[in-house]
């Protein structure tokens, strides 16, 4: 690691990380938490089988700065966290679970945890027998269960906005569509595609994602992993992991628009944001169109109503074009755009809370 800790938090702006371990049930976890001008902290727990202890580092900053941005844009009244752990996604357990719980508890309210890749409602029970600031709980328990359907509701919304942009109406019908990563959001995207009519591609690491997405939308096709970039499409949909649009992507990308549900899709944003305008691809931000997950978890945080959270979450449409306009007004690239409105609102927030 070239930068240490507190550089690393620094140059990213985070207030605080935590390190969690327990011999007994095997838990190593990272909490990060960067910034809490709005509120506390929410973003969910990601369990990954990360090669060391410096990957899932980065992964929770990088993860945890998105969140603040997704909160602020979304104008919820929330700050921005991410937790990791470190674990085979098929060893965990009730123990693992229920001792990060007593971590997250630790934090008296501070970061409040969510449902994320390799999480599911029933990790969130287990996370809530030991601290009640967790969202994603299920039906049962007065949650609202699973947020990836709505997660993949705003990032259809945003894909609509893009192609209202790019081609003049909003229709997915006949466009050829590439869906990288078909798990819980992946799928239920995928889901609204093949309704209206798209040309649906897939590619996914795991066989049984792949088979199970097959067998709900028999008309998508298969591509190996190694062959989506020379793909001829209309648009791209990272739904996996990060960092997926860098210098060697992009110069083989043949789409005219990018819309997916993964976090941190650009792998530089200052590099690789400039780059898709160059080739005269339109970027949706990530963090604008993915957001439709936290915006149905913080309404757990209140009385919970899924025809409001519904109609929150279409609002990342018209929120879409206001950022595509700024971009072209301002000559900036669009995450640029987007984070310049959600940096702008947490600088009057604090200037509020600065005068009480």
């Amino acid at each position: 690691m070239n930068q240490s800790l507190f550089e690393m938090m620094q140059s990213m702006g985070h207030e605080q990380v935590v390190f969690c371990h327990d011999p007994h049930s095997g838990l190593n976890a990272i909490i990060a938490i960067h910034n809490t001008t709005l509120g506390p902290a929410l973003g969910g727990t990601r369990l990954w089988p990360y090669l060391n202890s410096e990957e899932a580092l980065i992964d929770a900053l990088r993860l945890s700065r998105g969140m603040t941005f997704k909160a602020a844009i979304s104008g919820l009244n929330l700050g921005g966290g991410k937790a990791v752990i470190m674990a085979d996604p098929n060893q965990k357990s009730e123990a693992l679970w229920r001792r990060y719980g007593k971590f997250v508890d630790s934090l008296n309210g501070k970061y409040i945890t969510a449902e994320d890749v390799n999480t599911a409602a029933r990790d969130m029970e287990f996370i809530a027998m030991q601290t009640e600031h967790v969202t994603g709980v299920p039906e049962y328990m007065g949650g609202s269960g699973d947020p990836s359907p709505f997660t993949a509701y705003g990032v259809y919304m945003g894909m609509k906005a893009s192609t209202k942009k790019t081609w003049g109406n909003d229709s997915l019908s006949g466009k050829k569509i590439l869906v990288q990563g078909v798990g819980h959001v992946g799928q239920y995207l995928v889901g609204h595609l093949v309704k209206e009519g798209a040309k649906v591609f897939i590619t996914d690491i795991n066989e049984a994602k792949i088979k199970q997405t097959q067998q709900a939308n028999p008309s998508v096709e298969y591509v190996a992993g190694e062959k989506i970039f020379d793909l001829d499409m209309d648009i791209y949909a990272p739904c996996a992991l990060g960092a997926t649009l860098n210098t060697e992507s992009i110069g083989k990308l043949k789409a005219k628009v990018v819309a997916g549900a993964a976090n941190n899709q650009l792998a530089d944003e200052d590099v690789h944001g400039p780059m898709l305008i160059e080739k005269g691809i339109l970027y949706a931000p990530d963090f604008l169109i993915n957001a439709g997950g936290l915006i149905n978890v913080a309404a757990e945080l209140e009385t919970y109503n899924a025809d409001r959270v519904k109609g929150n979450v279409e609002k990342i449409y018209n929120r879409s074009l206001e950022i595509f306009e700024l971009s072209e007004r301002e000559k900036i690239h669009t995450q640029a755009a987007a984070m310049r409105i959600a940096e702008k609102r947490i600088a009057d927030i604090a200037a509020v809370n600065a005068r009480l």
